[in-house]
């Protein structure tokens, strides 16, 4: 498929870069005429998945983490893949409260935010070779003005 606009951003796998992620992809998005909750929906995805990637990807490493982005109409597709360690069972890790990583005390809940927030998200997988997650926005926001 060919899409009209295209952005693509690589950085360290380092919690510092979370936030940086969030927001250039709040800025290529905001061409989209966002409500302000959309926007929010959007950064709080996309920090649950580079915040799994940094975390459970490369758990101890160092490594890289990529976030793509393609507009489309009034869709935004997020892309964010790691090379990192895999999941060796997504449906488990889907689950809400499920967690790898207990002593980290993390909630469990990455998937399940970003299930809410998004109207699509799939996740592939492959152990030792790293996982990638997909995730689809629909703006109303520019729906409602082109009809207006």
């Amino acid at each position: 498929m060919k899409y009209k606009n295209y952005m693509k951003i690589e950085f360290d796998s380092r919690s510092q870069n979370e936030a940086f992620a969030r927001v250039v992809v709040a800025a290529f998005a905001s061409q989209l005429d966002p409500t302000v909750e959309e926007i929010i929906d959007v950064k709080t995805a996309v920090s649950e998945a580079v915040t799994n990637a940094i975390i459970h990807g490369y758990e101890d490493s160092t490594g890289l983490v990529i976030v793509v982005c393609r507009i489309e109409g009034n869709e935004i597709e997020i892309i964010v893949e790691d090379s990192g360690h895999g999941i060796d069972n997504i449906e488990q890790a889907r689950q809400p409260l499920y967690t790898s990583k207990p002593q980290l005390e993390r909630s469990g809940m990455g998937f399940t935010v970003m299930e809410t927030f998004m109207d699509e998200i799939e996740v592939y997988s492959e152990l030792e070779k790293g996982t990638t997650i997909k995730m689809v926005k629909k703006f109303k926001s520019l729906n409602a003005k082109s009809k207006g």
